[in-house]
């Protein structure tokens, strides 16, 4: 297994960061095929048979953690590089 961890500082406040977190979901749910879920009311989950994670808001932080099986691996730096960019798009400062 191989963790990608990325943190990164906003200026949404919690609600606006939700909003932009559901719009996460949303396109990791038709991109990917994940099924992602609340399990807080500010950590959404999120898998797939190879994948999992969690992506927790804060008032002025975005936290990522996702643990890449083996299939996935090949792609890790792809995939960061991707999630920086939708980062810089959704979340920011």
């Amino acid at each position: 297994m191989s963790d990608i961890v990325i943190t990164r500082k906003h200026s949404l406040g919690v609600r606006k960061a939700r909003i932009a977190a559901e719009r996460v979901a949303a396109d990791l749910q038709a991109e990917f095929a994940l099924d992602c879920a609340w399990r807080e009311a500010n950590v959404l989950t999120f898998e797939r048979p190879g994948v999992n994670g969690e992506l927790r808001l804060a008032r002025h932080e975005v936290a990522l953690s996702v643990r890449l099986g083996l299939f996935y691996l090949p792609f890790r730096g792809v995939l960061e590089r991707e999630i920086h960019a939708y980062f810089d798009r959704e979340f920011a400062a």
